[in-house]
């Protein structure tokens, strides 16, 4: 059903997103089970629409007032969003952000963080592995996930990783009092579900990166979830640090959706900390691989991500979406022993979570996923060729 792309309880989810309307262009919306409802009288930009004061309550009322009017069914939306090649003449979902600024946080799992390091200060030396673990033990207990970062703990630890030649700069930003918050892509550049993503075609080492990105207004007030895939160039990244962006970076290779789902009285931030993610990839060849990563292991609480993101030095006027970082490494061995996991171009890659449904995308190479043509010139000329009420977008 494609229904199962919603939200488990999608009946009492206050759910928006972004639509595309052929020969009219991008229009905020509104998504029940049934029916998607045109919000453009009441915010004309998805980020326009998240300013507004005690915003989920103003779009149930909206809805309810019958001003917002049906544009389609959600099944006759989905069901054209989930085609390989969308139908031209009819409506089909995009991102749900808009102008917002698209950032990322990384390396915000300590425990699997830093049982990576130790197998590779190791180097499969399982004597030497379990020395290392015990000194980092003697510091912080049994339960690495104790480490609050920028605390004394991690200080101590910080000097016994050094003592054992196994610092890194993925470490700094791990337990450091800084984390790493870095610019995934660009405002409008992010694709929908049942999108194409892009690895770069260069790239030979590669994975889906199953993430929550919170949805945060001007303000710096978390107001919303929603689901996202990082793609990640592992190689690129490998290499050098610096590297960064072009392994983060490129188009096509940021998915988040399928919607937006406001907080309200039936969804939180609570829900955020123990979401519990699960990731499918199933290739063109029959191979499957899955996974989860659970948000109540996260080092740093989402909100204090979002507050290092946006916050004095940081402040972005229309907004910011946060992707949250993943536990998830995938190293299911796929083309050969000890050769690891990378994709391949016909992966599909499922994200999902039960009070945010399931984001959807195939993997394609950036240079062969459709270009991204629709920028903010485009949204400002579709949205001065259509008639908007007054009180849109008012804060």
């Amino acid at each position: 059903m494609l229904n199962s792309h919603l939200p488990q309880d999608a009946h009492t989810a206050m759910l928006i997103g972004r639509l595309w309307v052929p020969e009219a262009g991008a229009h905020v919306v509104a998504v029940t089970p049934q029916d998607v409802f045109d919000l453009s009288e009441l915010a004309s930009t998805s980020s326009a629409l998240l300013e507004l004061p005690d915003v989920a309550t103003r779009v149930q009322d909206f809805v309810n007032s019958g001003l917002a009017p049906v544009l389609c069914s959600t099944d006759q939306a989905l069901d054209n969003s989930l085609q390989a090649q969308h139908k031209p003449d009819a409506p089909w979902f995009m991102a749900p952000c808009d102008l917002q600024a698209v950032k990322a946080a990384g390396v915000t799992f300590v425990a699997s963080m830093l049982e990576r390091v130790i197998e590779e200060q190791a180097r499969g030396d399982a004597s030497r592995a379990e020395a290392v673990r015990q000194a980092v033990v003697a510091v912080i207990g049994d339960n690495l996930r104790s480490v609050v970062p920028g605390s004394e703990q991690a200080a101590q630890l910080k000097q016994v990783l050094l003592s054992q030649g196994m610092w890194s700069q993925y470490l700094e930003v791990g337990i450091g009092p800084d984390a790493e918050i870095f610019t995934k892509s660009q405002p409008m550049s992010a694709v929908g579900s049942g999108a194409w993503v892009g690895i770069h075609p260069a790239s030979q080492w590669n994975n889906p990166e199953p993430e929550i990105v919170l949805a945060a207004n001007s303000r710096g007030q978390v107001v919303g979830a929603t689901l996202g895939n990082d793609v990640n160039l592992r190689d690129f990244e490998g290499r050098s640090a610096l590297l960064l962006g072009k392994a983060k970076d490129n188009n096509a290779s940021c998915a988040i959706g399928p919607f937006i789902r406001l907080f309200d009285a039936q969804f939180g931030i609570e829900d955020v900390r123990q979401c519990e993610l699960r990731l499918e990839v199933q290739g063109p060849e029959g191979f499957v691989m899955q996974g989860s990563s659970s948000l109540s292991q996260i080092s740093r609480d989402p909100l204090d991500l979002v507050h290092q993101a946006m916050g004095p030095y940081h402040q972005y006027p229309d907004g910011m979406v946060l992707f949250l970082g993943t536990m998830f490494a995938p190293t299911q061995d796929r083309h050969g022993p000890g050769q690891g996991f990378t994709h391949v171009v016909g992966d599909v890659v499922s994200v999902s979570t039960p009070k945010l449904g399931t984001l959807v995308n195939t993997v394609t190479t950036s240079d062969l996923a459709p270009p991204w043509t629709y920028g903010v010139q485009a949204l400002m000329r579709d949205l001065a060729s259509r008639p908007l009420a007054h009180r849109s977008d008012k804060r």
